[in-house]
């Protein structure tokens, strides 16, 4: 097995942490509200991590200071997004629009970087964008306030990719330092936020405080250092699809954890994603043959 290879199981179990956290998300804001529930569990995460890694933070360089504060600002404005559309949506479609960020992030990249996808690539969007469609989108496809505000998660998690992808190229950026240290900006400045807009309360019984001290932890802190330690190893793009998953990970906890179920069509989407993830995955001739006969165009 390849680096690139074991980098994508790593993000691909990220995911799966990821998709459960849009029903611990619902779980938590029974008690708190959005702004301290993110606080809690980005501050949660540096706590902990801080306290193991506190060496690799205490020598982290001005570069990797600097794209922490970068991704740092970026994930405040996807959290935002995230909680805050729960309230106003329902889990699934927030799951939907936020893998949507397999759309923005070629995109931004073609736009940005004038880098044009790859036949196997734009073959796997589509049969992604079908499949995500299929899994959460109603019948009436009518967008909701929440939806409208959980578009905040893909354009800026694309932003946040990019910007992670750039970071980890450079030799003077400690990857698990900028994981460790980008939770303690979006915990502070949530924490600030919550104090100006909402009246902050922890967690108010067993229940919320296990929801939030996993979403801390887990969803937050180990998952953002696998992102900026394991991206060395693949692309923005690859790991944008990857994280496509997150919904089909969300039906499955919703499943267990909230009674919720899928229709024929749900489950019929759930496997044409997971049909494109194993397309980027196998190396196909007649995908990788085009893609070498456009690159000998160039």
């Amino acid at each position: 097995m390849n680096r690139q290879r074991k980098a994508d199981m790593m993000l691909v179990l990220a995911t799966g942490f990821w998709g459960i956290s849009n029903c611990l998300v619902a779980i938590c804001l029974g008690d708190m509200q959005p702004l301290m529930l993110n606080a809690f569990r980005f501050l949660s995460a540096f706590l902990v991590l801080g306290t193991i890694f506190h060496k690799r933070v205490l020598h982290a360089s001005r570069e990797t200071l600097k794209y922490s504060v970068l991704v740092g600002l970026s994930l405040i404005a996807i959290y935002i997004g995230a909680t805050y559309g729960i309230l106003y949506t329902s889990v699934s479609n927030a799951g939907f629009i936020g893998a949507m960020t397999v759309i923005f992030t070629p995109l931004f990249e073609f736009v940005i970087y004038h880098k044009k996808p790859g036949k196997k690539l734009g073959f796997a969007l589509v049969l992604c964008l079908i499949g995500m469609a299929m899994l959460t989108l109603n019948e009436a496809l009518r967008p909701a306030l929440g939806d409208i505000i959980c578009l905040l998660v893909p354009v800026f998690y694309a932003i946040d990719l990019m910007i992670t992808e750039r970071a980890v190229a450079k030799p003077e950026v400690d990857p698990l330092a900028l994981g460790v240290c980008q939770t303690v900006v979006v915990g502070v400045v949530m924490l600030v936020l919550s104090f100006l807009l909402e009246t902050p309360s922890l967690p108010g019984s067993p229940k919320v405080w296990a929801a939030a001290l996993f979403l801390g932890i887990f969803c937050s802190g180990i998952c953002f250092i696998i992102q900026s330690v394991e991206q060395q190893f693949t692309t923005a793009s690859h790991a944008s699809l990857i994280f496509t998953l997150e919904p089909v990970f969300s039906a499955i906890f919703a499943y267990f954890l909230l009674s919720e179920r899928l229709t024929v069509r749900g489950y019929l989407g759930a496997a044409l994603m997971l049909i494109s993830l194993f397309i980027m995955e196998l190396e196909l001739p007649a995908l990788r043959k085009k893609d070498e006969d456009a690159h000998d165009d160039i």
